[in-house]
């Protein structure tokens, strides 16, 4: 099984570039994430022969949302994290909106797991969201998973504005601190992995050199100046049915590219 995850930033824009329909035809994806595809479902034309849509869009018009793509009917879908799961650690309106209105999180349950994929709150170039990141969402986020697991493995993939350690990232000594590359952000992603979660393609690639997002500005792509913020982390169970996990940066009509693994399931 095939399961792919790719931050659009705007699935209108990809499908006007003509990037999005080629990338799923030559990958044929089981499953497809989506993350940032900044539309309703009745605002997109498009149509994929031979898959199911599921679509968690943010109430704020060409803002945030995910949805997933999937060639097998999930068995049921959760859109966002539940409520008492949220209001328990304090999710709620901040200056920038409800998280939980965002549409960040979708989930479809399959026979034997789910997956789930995340588009992350970013900190914000101030770091006036890193409270809500590190104290609210990471904690409320990392519980809604384990409430899964404790049903079957979980697969969670996405854009987690966070770069893991100084290998997930071209320059981290100019970026300690920064948005993306912070103590509290780290910490929160350190926390999904000693709760039992593994990080896919570090099973397969050590080092530096891989990356999922680069700016816009000084050429950073052609340079590879890049961060690796888009993730696809397993159950530890699941481990080691991963068989492969890769980055796609050929992939282009987003600042972001596509990640993906192929499971034995």
């Amino acid at each position: 099984m095939k399961i792919m995850s790719w931050n659009v930033n705007g699935i209108r824009a990809v499908l006007k570039k003509g990037e999005l329909m080629p990338f799923i035809e030559k990958h044929s994806p089981d499953i497809l994430c989506l993350q940032e595809t900044k539309a309703s479902r009745d605002q997109v034309e498009i149509d994929l022969v031979g898959y199911e849509e599921y679509w968690n869009s943010a109430e704020k018009k060409g803002y945030s949302g995910t949805a997933i793509f999937t060639k097998t009917k999930p068995l049921s879908v959760i859109h966002g994290i539940p409520d008492e799961i949220a209001e328990k650690h304090g999710l709620g309106s901040d200056d920038y909106g409800d998280p939980r209105t965002e549409g960040r999180v979708l989930t479809a349950e399959y026979k034997d797991f789910y997956v789930v994929t995340v588009y992350t709150p970013n900190a914000k170039d101030d770091l006036t969201r890193i409270p809500l990141r590190h104290k609210q969402w990471d904690p409320a986020f990392l519980a809604y998973l384990k409430t899964l697991e404790e049903k079957k493995p979980v697969i969670f993939c996405g854009d987690l504005n966070v770069a893991h350690t100084p290998d997930d990232l071209a320059r981290p000594k100019e970026n300690v601190g920064l948005k993306g590359f912070t103590a509290e952000e780290r910490e929160g992603f350190e926390s999904f992995i000693k709760a039992g979660f593994v990080d896919t393609f570090r099973l397969f690639h050590k080092g530096n050199g891989f990356y999922t997002w680069w700016s816009h500005f000084a050429n950073a792509r052609a340079r590879n100046v890049g961060w690796r913020i888009d993730y696809v982390l397993v159950s530890e169970k699941l481990a080691n049915k991963v068989k492969k996990a890769e980055i796609h940066p050929e992939v282009t009509g987003s600042d972001h590219c596509p990640v993906s693994i192929e499971i034995s399931l």
